[in-house]
């Protein structure tokens, strides 16, 4: 039997695929290598896993039924982490038929594989803690109302429960939906600010700081989200319907001023700070209450934000020998 993991050359989807072959399991991973960020890096994170014993991978949109018709009968899918879709807040404000197309019509596509399978044991999907839109309750917890979402890409992750929930209910399809909170780590996504960040410091080029600097966000490290998602996989959903909805964030958010200055002393120079309103879509803070998790699978976050940022600047400098970091503090 294997674990299905669509998006496999992602961020996180390619850190899940390496946690379950350390264990040994069989993986299926599919991924239609986009562009909405450079291809390139999706295919080094693809190149570290396919001379992996028990890796199989499959280039193929989601969103195509024939994607899965091919899959049928190939070999059995035991599980599924779905993780596949179009990411980013803004992005959508220009391009909403993507996140349409991906998101909505694609997770529909995966629930219609999900419910013809006699082997599925639980399906594990990606939801967002932008779903919460501009609640000003914190921390923000499952049992909040999701119904104003300030984003399209928002919109499409709440559709994406919503979905799932039906399909729980009219086929007992067990499911769990994770909403995660700013993941960041080594092999991340250079749309991520930590990333943008780092590259503008070491190239002297200014950085843009929304909102004029009051923005706070549920920084949670790779790691810890891997071990809660494969935590939660192996934790089947129970109930009627067998779906529950989960945070997964490290329920200690930084104010993104704090996490610039973090950089400014792992890279060895000041940053060029540009303050600017808040951008359409976007939000002042996140913050997860991840109590139900713990209860769910005693998850635990174990990485601070300095930990996590030492660790990422560290793999970038790897990656991009020529952006040669400094070594020591940053002066000032």
């Amino acid at each position: 039997m294997s674990t299905l993991v669509t998006g496999a050359a992602g961020f996180i989807g390619s850190h899940v695929c390496h946690r379950l072959l350390d264990r040994g399991e069989a993986v299926v991973g599919i991924d239609n290598m986009n562009d909405y960020y450079d291809p390139a890096l999706k295919r080094a994170r693809l190149d570290q896993l396919l001379p992996r014993s028990g890796f199989r991978f499959r280039q193929a949109d989601i969103a195509e039924r024939e994607t899965f018709d091919a899959l049928k009968g190939e070999v059995p899918i035991r599980r599924i982490v779905h993780l596949a879709a179009q990411a980013g807040v803004r992005y959508s404000l220009d391009n909403p038929r993507a996140y349409i197309r991906s998101n909505v019509t694609g997770h529909l596509e995966v629930l219609e594989f999900a419910r013809h399978l006699d082997t599925l044991d639980h399906l594990v999907y990606a939801s967002s803690s932008s779903v919460y839109g501009g609640n000003t309750k914190v921390p923000f917890s499952e049992d909040d109302r999701v119904d104003q979402p300030v984003s399209l890409y928002a919109a499409t992750k709440k559709a994406d429960e919503l979905m799932s929930y039906t399909y729980a209910h009219l086929y007992g399809i067990p499911q769990t939906g994770l909403r995660f909170f700013t993941v960041y780590g080594p092999w991340g996504r250079p749309d991520m600010a930590y990333w943008i960040f780092t590259k503008a410091i070491l190239e002297g080029k200014p950085i843009r700081v929304f909102n004029n600097g009051e923005m706070w966000r549920d920084f949670t490290y790779i790691d810890d989200i891997v071990d809660g998602v494969v935590s939660v996989l192996d934790a089947r959903a129970e109930g009627s319907p067998p779906h529950r909805i989960l945070n997964i964030g490290n329920n200690r958010p930084c104010k993104l001023v704090d996490m610039i200055d973090i950089l400014e002393r792992l890279l060895g120079r000041k940053a060029n700070r540009v303050y600017e309103p808040m951008q359409p879509g976007d939000v002042e803070r996140t913050y997860a209450d991840i109590e139900k998790m713990r209860q769910a699978v005693d998850f635990a976050p174990r990485t601070d934000l300095a930990a996590g940022l030492a660790a990422f600047v560290e793999w970038y400098r790897t990656q991009f020998p020529t952006a040669r970091l400094e070594q020591g503090s940053a002066s000032g």
